[in-house]
């Protein structure tokens, strides 16, 4: 039999969410079940369902942050800076953390000063099958690192994710620019550029559990965020050659025509929001894509 936390756990849970109140409630009553007692915010991102009326009768525990409109993965942001605990694990409206992850995540953290995110193995929908993403995460060319646990990585998936709120804070947090689907690499070099490590723990575990079917929409938003990222942070010549690469796509596949369309109208900012990276963290990043480079 588990047994509920003596103390106020140092980690707090932020969940983004948007117009899913039926696979939030389920999310949500799991996370209350759990023996850390997290503190819990729902980051809503003006729903117009029944979210909020469902939140304030049904989860008076739950902290809600309303937001005006939807800011999409910036609204983890909002909510880590709403939370004052010194670590925020986020989960969307669809996933959740197995009983005892958030305590391992909170210890990792307490051993490891220069830890700045974990990126948790994640176990998928109603049989938990491994997702796919652990054998890449576990295989990451970066390997292990003395004063880090776990594997260093520069990915992860940001539904099951915990980080030290001050390096979360550090680093800016998910990037305005990108709203929403493929964030998560942009996030891992900004860490890593500040000094951040970024590690896959296994024994850290969450649950996902995303709605069945494809996902409308998603792979072309990926597509444009990964080129924006290259603008936003790799060199030129690396970020002229991936635009070059999906503009020949474009001549025959839809998909890779409105990803082109979607970066070309955000290039601008993203010029003007350029940063490149530190030289070890590109190095870093060319090893981590297979090529050394």
């Amino acid at each position: 039999m588990t047994t509920a936390h003596p103390n106020p756990s140092p980690v707090g849970v932020v969940i983004a969410t948007r117009n899913r109140s039926a696979t939030l409630t389920d999310t949500l009553r799991r996370l209350l079940a759990l023996p850390e007692r997290p503190e819990i915010l729902v980051a809503d991102n003006a729903s117009t369902d029944d979210t909020r009326a469902l939140l304030a009768r049904d989860f008076p525990r739950v902290r809600v942050l309303s937001l005006p409109f939807n800011h999409g993965a910036l609204a983890r942001t909002y909510g880590a800076r709403v939370l004052n605990t010194p670590y925020v694990a986020f989960s969307d409206d669809d996933s959740w953390w197995a009983p005892g992850a958030l305590d391992r995540a909170a210890r990792l953290f307490d051993a490891h000063p220069r830890l700045g995110l974990i990126a948790a193995r994640t176990l998928v929908g109603p049989t938990a099958d491994p997702d796919p993403l652990n054998d890449v995460l576990a295989e990451s060319p970066l390997g292990p690192v003395a004063d880090l646990p776990g594997t260093q990585v520069l990915g992860f998936l940001a539904c099951a994710s915990v980080v030290r709120r001050r390096a979360y804070l550090d680093a800016g947090g998910f990037h305005r620019l990108l709203f929403f689907g493929g964030e998560e690499t942009l996030l891992a070099y900004d860490l890593a550029a500040r000094g951040w490590g970024v590690s896959h723990c296994p024994d850290v575990v969450a649950h996902h559990d995303p709605a069945p079917g494809p996902r409308t929409g998603r792979p072309v938003v990926q597509r444009r965020n990964e080129l924006l990222t290259a603008w936003l942070r790799r060199p030129v010549p690396y970020a002229l050659a991936r635009t070059r690469a999906l503009a020949a796509e474009a001549r025959h596949d839809a998909r890779a025509r409105l990803a082109l369309r979607g970066t070309l109208a955000r290039l601008p900012a993203a010029l003007r929001a350029r940063r490149p990276l530190p030289p070890h963290v590109e190095r870093a990043a060319r090893l981590a894509e297979g090529d050394a480079a």
